[in-house]
Parts: C-alpha cells; sequence; structure tokens
C-alpha cells in the first residue's frame, strides 16, 4: 500500500522559511518522480514543484522558482520542500504526489502551511 506522510508545516511570518518533509513507503520510491502540490483556501490544486527519480534535476512553477527548492533522499525514502522567502500567498494545505507535475497518482493527507503579513 503506497504512503505519503507530510510533515513540518504550520504557522510562519512573511519572509520566514519552512521546510516540509514526506515520508513515503510502499513503492520503490527511487524509481518514481515526485512532485509537490497545494491547495490554497477556496481554490483548486496548483502544481509547486517536481524531481525527477533518478537523474538529478527538478522544475518549479513560476510562482516559487527562486524561493521554494524540492529535494529528495532516495536512501531514506523521502522527499523535501525547503520553502524561503514565503509570502502570504503561500498559504495552503501542501501535499506530497508520487509522479511528475499534473501526473500523480497517490499523495498524501497533506500539511498546513500559514504565512502571515
Amino acid at each position: 500500500e503506497v504512503q505519503l506522510v507530510e510533515s513540518g508545516g504550520g504557522l510562519v511570518q512573511a519572509g520566514g522559511s519552512v521546510r516540509l518533509s514526506c515520508a513515503a513507503s510502499g513503492f520503490t520510491f527511487s524509481s518514481y518522480p515526485m512532485s509537490w502540490v497545494r491547495r490554497a483556501p477556496g481554490k483548486g490544486l496548483e502544481w509547486v514543484s517536481s524531481i525527477w527519480s533518478r537523474v538529478s534535476g527538478s522544475t518549479h512553477a513560476n510562482s516559487v522558482k527562486g524561493r521554494f527548492t524540492i529535494s529528495r533522499d532516495n536512501a531514506k525514502n523521502t522527499l523535501y520542500l525547503q520553502m524561503n522567502s514565503l509570502k502570504p500567498e503561500d498559504t495552503a494545505v501542501y501535499y506530497c504526489a508520487k509522479g511528475f507535475a499534473n501526473d500523480y497518482d497517490y499523495w498524501g493527507q497533506g500539511t498546513q502551511v500559514t504565512v502571515s503579513s
């Protein structure tokens, strides 16, 4: 059974930083690209970042480029999202997803990130 468990969210002031983690199990983590997506209050899902499986490389949405960094530790089956220079518009529930960009088949329960102005 595929399980994705996010952690690390919370309340942070604008300009601050947060690192999200996602513990993966139930599949060969190192073989799959992974992504972060988010849902802001009253809005639909928005793709944030993706990272390839074995080849180094990642991509980010324009809205977070230069501020967020996705990374992974295949030895620990863990996905990360380092979020810097946070803005109030980054407030959302952040989900870890198995797949690339908007093509994913599993996601976790999410972790809330709230950025106060």
